[in-house]
Order: structure tokens, then sequence, then C-alpha cells
């Protein structure tokens, strides 16, 4: 889910920092790293730079001439406000680039070659930072979509279902119930494999920025049933809370619930919860945790800023501004 929020007016590098950069076209985009051939590109949290030309605008308007990449920005921007996006913030850029805000202006170096040059700089005013979650090619004139509510993934582990012998009708309840929660991005079905499962959800959390996995089937205590020994493989932390609620519930209307195996856990920024594999069981669990989930990721993913607050499930809130950091 996302809307159109701007463009791209140009995409610039430089092989020098404190410099002006040059226009290139278009650029590729590296997970975790920013634009190939850019001085600033690193494993960090300023991988690219964004500037609005209405910025710039402002300072043409004093009688400067100026294009883009003079103030060293990567991205010059049009029709986005970008220095009032809040920090967590993801950009969708062109077909595959999904940026996220981490840095709202930056401490102002006086004695850089761009203010010497141009008298002022307006990027530790008005420029943001990001950092690259998913890569691709950026070229002048590509659509920029601020992304809006969460990326979700469904991975469904069935031996028949992988064979194409049953309808996953589970998966079209998850689809369902999480729809205001944000979009589906990713969808598996997958055999009652282990170390298969375990791979997929890694790739999801590690490499598709998904902020929430959620599997249905396996979870019983069949010799197939292996989605937990999957989950417990690839977890950094588990949240025994979801799964402890959802057999609570369960329990009420039948004791069958206590079987229930499921897990669920983080790893780095992704969620990851067992759910079981027939639609009602995949409905009245989903609907028993659904409540907590849109603050649990917005901690998670660091757009809540504070736990306390009530409105925390529904702000999009920044938890770092990293302003005053050395160059």
């Amino acid at each position: 889910m996302g809307r159109v929020a701007g463009r791209v007016k140009a995409v610039c590098t430089s092989t020098a920092k404190g410099t002006r950069k040059e226009d290139r076209g278009e650029g590729v985009f590296r997970p975790g790293y920013g634009v190939e051939g850019d001085a600033h590109a690193g494993p960090w949290h300023r991988q690219v730079s964004l500037l609005a030309q209405e910025s710039v605008d402002k300072m043409i308007a004093k009688g400067i001439k100026l294009v883009p990449g003079d103030f060293g920005e990567n991205l010059t921007t049009e029709g986005i406000d970008v220095a009032h996006l809040p920090v967590g913030t993801r950009l969708k850029v062109g077909a595959d680039v999904l940026l996220e805000v981490t840095q709202i202006g930056k401490k102002c170096h006086h004695g850089c070659a761009i203010y010497q040059q141009v008298g002022d700089c307006i990027m530790p005013r008005e420029g943001i930072f990001a950092r690259v979650l998913l890569g691709g090619r950026v070229r002048n004139g590509d659509p920029i979509l601020i992304e809006e509510g969460y990326r979700l993934a469904i991975v469904t582990a069935s031996d028949k279902g992988a064979r194409g012998e049953r309808e996953d009708t589970g998966a079209q309840v998850i689809r369902r119930l999480v729809a205001e929660l944000g979009e589906v991005v990713e969808y598996k079905v997958l055999p009652d494999e282990r170390e298969e499962l375990a791979a997929e959800l890694k790739r999801l959390a590690d490499e598709r920025a998904i902020d929430l996995i959620l599997t249905t089937g396996g979870t019983g205590l069949g010799p197939r049933d292996v989605t937990p020994e999957a989950t417990l493989d690839v977890v950094d932390q588990l949240v025994p809370g979801l799964p402890e609620a959802m057999r609570a519930a369960g329990f009420a209307k039948t004791p069958h619930a206590l079987l229930s195996r499921a897990v669920a856990g983080i790893r780095g920024r992704t969620l990851i919860v067992n759910l079981p594999g027939s639609p009602r069981g995949v409905e009245e669990n989903l609907s028993v945790i659904l409540p907590a989930l849109p603050h649990g990721l917005a901690v998670l993913t660091g757009r809540a800023a504070e736990c306390g607050r009530p409105a925390a499930d529904r702000q999009f809130k920044a938890v770092h501004s990293f302003q005053g950091e050395a160059e």
C-alpha cells in the first residue's frame, strides 16, 4: 500500500565527501550500502541523501545558479516535502528500490566545499538521509511512493498444498484479516520440510524487508509438523505472549487447543508468528492477537517513540533523529 508523493528529478553521485555531486541520470542502489560509485555509500545509516528541488528553489530565488547535486544530495526530488517526513518513513523509488528514512538534517560544516562555493548549505536544514532496504535501479523521472502500513508475508506449510492438491483457504483468511495492517507482498506455499521453511523465513526477514511473517500449518503433533522448529531455527528472540494468548483463547472452546506447538519470535526487525492450518483455526487465533500487532510492529520497526502513549498504535513517530552527528 502506498501513495504517489513525487518523483525523482535527478540521481547524483560524487567520488569524494563534502563536494558537489553530478547528475548521472540513473544509479544502482544496493541494499545496506547506498548508491554504487558514491563516496557516502557504506554500511551506515546515511547511505542515501535526499533534498527537494523546492528547497533548492529557495536558493535559486536569491539569484544563485544551482543544478541538482550542488548540495551533495543523491536524490533531488520534486513534489514531496522530504524535510518533514518522520524518521522510519519508507519510500518506494521506481519499480524496486525501498528506502527507509533514518535522519532528518545533520550538523552543518561551514568549512565544506559546498558552503564555501554557494555561501550557504540547505542540506543540514532540509535534507534527509535514508538506508537502502531493497535495491535496484533508479532513473530520473521515476515515481516516489510513501509506503503506508506494514510489509507482510504469508508462508503456508503443507505437503498437499505444495503439490497443488489442496486449496490454501487459510492464507485467504489471513489476507482478509490483515488488510488494514498492511500489504501482503510475499506469499509462498512450501512442503513440510524444516530446512526449506527456515530458509524461506530467513530470506523474507533478511532480504525482503518484511515486517510480519504469518505462517499457517505444521503446528500440530504430526511427524511432518515442523513449522515451530523451522521458526526456532531462525529467530533471535521469542515473543511467548502471542502463542500463549492463542492457546488460552482456544482452550476456552476446546481442550485440543493445548496441543498447538505454535511459537512466535523476532528475527532482526521482523516478527514471525505461527498459525494453525485450518481456516477456522487461523481466524480464531489471528483474531486474538491482531489488536496487539499494530503497537508491537510499531515498536519493532521504530515507528513508535513511546510505549506508554495510547496513540502509539496509530501514529507514525520518529525514534531517532541523529541530529548533531559528525559527518
